[in-house]
């Protein structure tokens, strides 16, 4: 073979992989309105509403005849949905490491995830069970098709460019985030104009949100490519006929987790960056998914506040995420991650003492979360990457997604329970910081180069 035809050979693959990077980044751009739009701004406090014109005159409402304070429903739904995601996230990465087909598996659950979205739109009223039901299905869906959507990266990326796919990925979905806030705030603020009531315009918020999901999603499915299953050893689901100690069964999905944690556990090192991820991604999502609840309850800030505050995050994260990606080629991408951690850290002690009132303190806050939360998102992700042994993309990621975007279940849980038993959405706030602190701490300890080595794949120049 000559060297024009190599030449052309490789010209031509590097275009494809362009090519499918370029479709890869629009799956952020349709989905991460749900988590902007419906997750962070508008369901928590509007299904907060709702779960209080439902509630007792102690303020609980009882779902499965469970007492339950109405401001705590909205988190305690965020870590149920987790619950499910748990059980089906690890069945659907293997089966999509086992097949090699992911789109077909990211298109259902997207749209799954899209339609129960769409569906909030009939959120009004005291119905907040069916708030809590479609919230819960729409995360879990989003949790399994962003697993998915994860497992590309290190199939359409080499290791010198998985920090920068992985970056422009966070500013596209940041980017689509603030456009259809924008969209949305008009329509908050100027309802009447539009002849809507107040909480009609929220709806048609959430339900656009779905709209917006399910259309873009059809890019990434026109542009990714499935590929054939790697050779792997088999990390085999256990024969549903088997019983683990003679007479009870065990889920499906906790078995096939248990497989893919017993598989982890010859990387260790890998498992050790995973569990610092989990727990300080466990702060980052909860900040995320708490914040307006924070806002709006505690500091007692207008929707409009809130929804602009939101904006600001969404405009600094595309910088942001950028940012620390040329910071990453400089200092790597552990110690970048690690100077995010201590930011995280300082930014919550901060918002413990905002003023109530006081929205110029808000989005000071806002401003520092935006400038480290894609960044800290998006090097988490390009980090882990370089940690999975090949051909089991979809089964590991499985395993990094129970934590991400919002599917954290014991931040929103620990957030639930502080409130519950205070009463305070600052002591709430404040024991966030535990996750940055020991995520730091346990990240440290890390030694990535060693880690990637073990895993089977090249180590880049600078990691």
């Amino acid at each position: 073979m000559d060297i024009d035809t190599v030449r052309t050979a490789a010209s031509d693959e590097a275009a494809e992989r362009r090519r499918e990077q370029r479709g890869w980044y629009f799956y952020d751009w349709a989905c991460s309105v749900y988590s902007t739009s419906v997750l962070t701004v508008f369901l928590g406090p509007y299904l907060t509403s709702v779960a209080k014109r439902a509630a007792d005159a102690d303020g609980y409402v009882h779902p499965l005849g469970i007492p339950v304070r109405a401001g705590s429903f909205f988190a305690y739904s965020v870590s149920l949905s987790v619950i499910v995601a748990v059980l089906v996230m690890p069945l659907v990465g293997a089966a999509a490491d086992r097949s090699g087909r992911k789109k077909p598996l990211l298109g259902a659950a997207a749209y799954v995830g899209a339609a129960a979205t769409a569906a909030m739109f009939f959120l009004g009223g005291d119905r907040y069970l069916l708030g809590g039901a479609l919230l819960i299905v729409a995360n879990a869906a989003q949790s399994v098709a962003m697993m998915l959507y994860n497992s590309y990266l290190p199939q359409i990326a080499p290791p010198e460019e998985r920090d920068a796919v992985s970056s422009r990925g966070w500013a596209f979905g940041y980017a689509a985030g603030s456009l259809v806030l924008v969209v949305n705030l008009v329509l908050y603020l100027a309802h009447d104009s539009f002849g809507v009531s107040e909480s009609m315009a929220v709806r048609i918020c959430l339900a656009s949100a779905g709209l917006w999901w399910g259309g873009f999603t059809l890019i990434p499915l026109l542009r990714l490519r499935d590929r054939p299953a790697a050779a792997r050893e088999a990390t085999a689901l256990p024969d549903p006929a088997e019983r683990t100690d003679g007479t009870v069964r065990t889920a499906p999905g906790l078995r096939q987790l248990a497989a893919t944690v017993r598989d982890m556990r010859r990387h260790p090192l890998t498992l050790s960056f995973l569990l610092a991820y989990l727990i300080y991604n466990d702060g980052i999502q909860t900040v995320i998914s708490q914040a307006s609840v924070y806002g709006s309850e505690e500091l007692g800030l207008g929707q409009s506040t809130l929804i602009g505050a939101v904006l600001l995050v969404q405009v600094l994260a595309v910088a942001g995420a950028l940012g620390m990606g040329r910071l990453a080629r400089t200092y790597g991408a552990k110690r970048t991650i690690l100077g995010s951690l201590a930011a995280w850290t300082l930014t919550l002690g901060a918002g413990y003492f905002l003023p109530a009132g006081a929205p110029v303190g808000f989005f000071l806050l806002a401003a520092a979360i935006g400038l480290v939360l894609g960044g800290s998102q998006a090097l988490s992700r390009s980090l882990f990457s370089h940690l999975v042994p090949p051909g089991k993309e979809a089964e590991y990621f499985s395993a990094y997604e129970m934590s991400d975007r919002g599917m954290s279940w014991l931040g929103p849980l620990l957030f639930g329970v502080t409130y519950q038993l205070t009463g305070s959405y600052r002591d709430a706030i404040i024991s966030l910081v535990v996750f940055f602190v020991v995520g730091f701490l346990l990240l440290v300890r890390v030694p990535v180069r060693q880690a990637i080595g073990d895993a089977g794949n090249p180590v880049p120049e600078k990691i």
